[in-house]
């Protein structure tokens, strides 16, 4: 899946052996985070548990508020716009998803009128505004309405230059575009290269923040708790900001943040519990990195259980991960393999120390899973989060094979399997299993039917994003040829001309993606946005480097953002 280790001796963990088998171990550094969030994992450790029931109060009436001032703006469409749009950007949309779809619902029946008639003919954030919250709640918006914004050459309007605002939400819609929307290729081109060489003097501070963070990261790829931490201090700059929403985007954000650290406390207890360090020393210790992860992937107080449940997964994953690439021999590897496919207590008995060590672990968080589902009707869900992961262990056997038999994959036969061992599909799987009644075994047979191509799309991110920051630190450890180097080799071209056609395809595949969100979808919108966040996750982690098995720097930040350093609270909220 990721980070390989180099070949040293070391002394076999096979009980009633001696002899010294030759190894590979991962050059991964040690966890940055060691035991701090452990203390989190005490009831009573939070600095404001006191205030609690109050903070939870006012944040209840606060809401009641933004109800109103829904309410009240139901029939200004422009007005609604952008309440909606800072609604989301703040990152408390999540307690007004109803009120957003109906609204939402009412601009759409007036579309037409309103990009016609309602807003000004040269109003580009207006009409980038609502292309942009229409096409993300659902609705195929035509990108034709860009060519108003043309000249009779076909050429964006040299006017537009000097429209930063319109400008910014011009190329925070691109993100939105599907196959055939060539409109917004060009309109992506035009607004970057414009964005980019904006004179700051001519605009205020915060837009030209917002500019700067939006080439960084885009709306659609970034991570909404991650964008709302750095947007709730540029909105409360803003001169005319909202009280009201600031108040409540910063009190439900660190609401939050404190239900997360506690939650974090149990998964670093639970981690501790297992023994990593010395049971596993060969392992990448991230776990901390990993409940971000899947912090990403729902971060509602809904879904905590889903999160926890998910997080156990991953880093069972991460762990054998390192087994079948790293740590384990082939003949190892097939015992195991083998083991994981009875799912049985007595297959143990075979197996190597450190793996029964893991395998244990394996068969305690399933148990432990199957009794929550169990008590809530839904038994049936963990058959496909085991099956899932019995197919995770096959398709890491067959990479290991790979490596262990000198064997070099075509691109051809490597994409179908990297794909697979990349852990998407078995993550969007198991993230299901705790989501509750939202989740039927209708979804479940999509999962596993035909024409999945949200699935694909998404797989194919993961594992292209993967290759293409991590494949020259692997091939230093030994490790089966990435895509990057494959597609090289075969077209007989440079490794960055090969990232660069792959990066293409990672392109294409978020078209894919929001493709699948248009109306009628094929599943629930849960559903589909819990497969549109774990992409985000890897968009996160890997569109600069891999910041998973590297975690001291960028993802070391993303952490402390949404994990460990609180919003200072506005005057509206001192009595708390």
């Amino acid at each position: 899946m990721s980070v390989l280790g180099s070949a040293i001796p070391s002394t076999s963990p096979n009980k009633g052996t001696s002899h010294t088998i030759e190894r590979r171990r991962g050059d991964y550094h040690p966890s940055v985070w060691g035991d701090y969030f452990l203390v989190y994992a005490s009831s009573t450790s939070s600095m404001e548990f006191k205030y609690l029931g109050r903070v939870e109060e006012q944040i209840e009436g606060l809401k009641r508020e933004v109800r109103k001032m829904v309410t009240d703006v139901a029939e200004k469409p422009l007005q609604m716009l952008h309440l909606i749009d800072q609604i989301q950007r703040l990152g408390i949309y999540y307690h007004f998803e109803r009120e957003i779809d109906k609204q939402l619902g009412q601009i759409h029946k007036s579309y037409s009128r309103l990009v016609h008639g309602v807003f000004k003919a040269d109003d580009l954030h207006m009409i980038a505004l609502i292309f942009r919250l229409l096409r993300q709640q659902g609705y195929n918006i035509s990108s034709d309405v860009f060519n108003k914004f043309k000249d009779g050459e076909g050429k964006f309007r040299e006017m537009l230059v000097a429209d930063a605002r319109g400008l910014l939400s011009l190329y925070e819609a691109c993100y939105l575009r599907c196959h055939g929307d060539a409109i917004l290729e060009e309109a992506l081109h035009f607004a970057m290269t414009c964005l980019e060489s904006i004179d700051e003097r001519k605009v205020s501070t915060s837009l030209a923040k917002q500019v700067k963070r939006a080439l960084k990261q885009p709306l659609r790829m970034g991570l909404p708790r991650l964008e709302a931490r750095y947007y709730i201090p540029l909105y409360r700059e803003e001169p005319f900001h909202d009280k009201v929403l600031l108040t409540l985007a910063e009190l439900d954000f660190n609401l939050l943040q404190e239900q997360h650290q506690k939650e974090l406390g149990k998964i670093t207890r639970w981690w501790k519990g297992i023994d990593v360090s010395r049971k596993f020393p060969f392992a990448r210790d991230r776990i901390v990195e990993l409940f971000f992860r899947i912090s990403g992937v729902y971060f509602e107080s809904e879904f905590a259980v889903a999160g926890a449940i998910l997080t156990k997964v991953i880093a069972l994953i991460s762990i054998l991960d390192d087994i079948y690439d790293v740590y384990g021999t082939l003949e190892e590897l097939v015992i195991l393999t083998e083991a994981i496919q009875k799912w049985d207590v007595d297959a143990m008995d075979g197996l190597p120390e450190y793996m029964q060590a893991w395998y244990k672990v394996l068969l305690d968080v399933y148990h432990e899973v199957e009794n929550e589902v169990a008590s809530k009707g839904r038994p049936s869900c963990l058959v496909h989060a085991k099956e899932a992961m019995k197919k995770q262990a096959r398709v890491y056997f067959h990479e290991a094979k790979w490596f262990h038999t000198n064997h070099t994959p075509t691109l051809e036969e490597y994409m179908p399997l990297a794909l697979l061992t990349a852990g998407y599909e078995m993550l969007a799987i198991t993230s299901l299993v705790g989501m509750g009644d939202v989740v039927t075994e209708h979804a479940f047979g999509w999962f596993f039917g035909g024409d999945r191509k949200i699935l694909k799309a998404s797989r194919i991110i993961d594992r292209l994003m993967d290759d293409i920051s991590s494949h020259q630190f692997e091939q230093k450890r030994g490790h089966v040829a990435s895509a990057a180097e494959l597609l090289a080799k075969e077209r007989g071209v440079p490794e960055q001309e090969a990232e660069k056609e792959l990066r293409k395809r990672v392109v294409d595949a978020w078209k894919d993606i929001n493709e699948a969100f248009l109306r009628p979808t094929a599943v629930e919108t849960p559903i589909l946005t819990r497969i549109l966040n774990l992409s985000r996750v890897i968009h996160v982690l890997y569109s600069d480097g891999d910041n998973y098995t590297h975690s001291g720097t960028l993802l070391k930040d993303h952490v402390m953002s949404l994990l460990v350093c609180p919003l200072p609270v506005s005057s509206l909220a001192s009595g708390t």
